[in-house]
């Protein structure tokens, strides 16, 4: 197996590489185990102690559940894994309170966490508006959790496509190809048909160019595949990429454990 860096954005949010000599079973895992298995930290419970907004306690949880949080996953165990077996402590749960009785927007910013390292991905993220005289007093707790258990603990959008092979035959008509793939796959030179070759991204506009082409260009595809993953920003993409990686064998590990006990 080869793996080939495309993209790397400095944000460490985004990143998208090419894998050779692989196969469907396996990328798909691997975007399985990243969606499904990563842990993350998000909001499971709010405690309301005041509340007289526009919106109803159920909604502002929701919201606060939604939030990203930063997450460092050295500092906490999933709570089935802790010492205190899920009943609660500083290894598997963190506090976040928030006061607030002024008149105006209520941002994640105003979210206090007993733990500096664990805070709002994006603290410009509005929770709530007050007008004159209403306030917001919570207690939240936040916990480790997997995205097979709900979709607020999964890391990013993540997924993969074959990376395409293109044949161009002898295509009468290259300014209508280009304006059918809007630039961004196709480009002329010297009067002739070419492909962009860094925009690997946005061969999946390739397919409308056979039927414009009539049939002069051609896609089809190898064992190659592009993997794509966006970070929601709780762990960046080399962690969560580890992270999965270390949950693969380990799985393997412990299904290779099983099979020995088999008579």
């Amino acid at each position: 197996m080869e793996i080939r860096v495309l993209e790397n954005k400095k944000d460490e949010n985004k990143i998208s590489f090419i894998i050779k000599d692989s196969n469907a079973a396996f990328v798909n895992t691997l975007r399985r185990i990243i969606i499904g298995e990563v842990p993350t930290m998000a909001v499971e419970e709010v405690e309301f102690r005041k509340n007289n907004s526009i919106l109803y306690d159920e909604m502002i949880a929701h919201r606060l559940g939604l939030m990203p949080l930063k997450t460092d996953l050295k500092s906490y165990n999933l709570p089935e894994k802790c010492k205190c077996e899920g009943k609660g402590c500083a290894r598997c749960q963190l506090s976040l309170t928030l006061k607030s009785n002024a008149s105006g927007m209520v941002y994640a910013s105003e979210l206090e966490s007993k733990d500096p390292a664990v805070k709002p991905v994006y603290p410009n993220m509005p929770i709530v508006k007050l007008l004159k005289g209403q306030s917001l007093e919570i207690e939240a707790t936040a916990v480790l959790g997997r995205g097979k258990d709900h979709s607020k603990w999964s890391p990013g959008l993540v997924y993969y496509k074959y990376k395409p092979i293109i044949d161009i035959g002898d295509v009468k008509n290259p300014e209508e190809v280009v304006e059918a793939a809007h630039g961004n796959v196709f480009e002329i030179k010297n009067s002739k048909l070419e492909v962009i070759k860094d925009n690997l991204f946005k061969y999946d506009l390739a397919g409308v160019a056979e039927e414009v082409s009539q049939g002069e260009v051609k896609v089809t595809h190898d064992g190659d595949f592009i993997f794509y993953i966006e970070s929601w920003g709780q762990l960046n993409c080399k962690e969560i990429l580890n992270q999965a990686l270390d949950i693969f064998n380990s799985t393997f590990d412990e299904f290779a454990e099983q099979l020995k006990k088999v008579k």
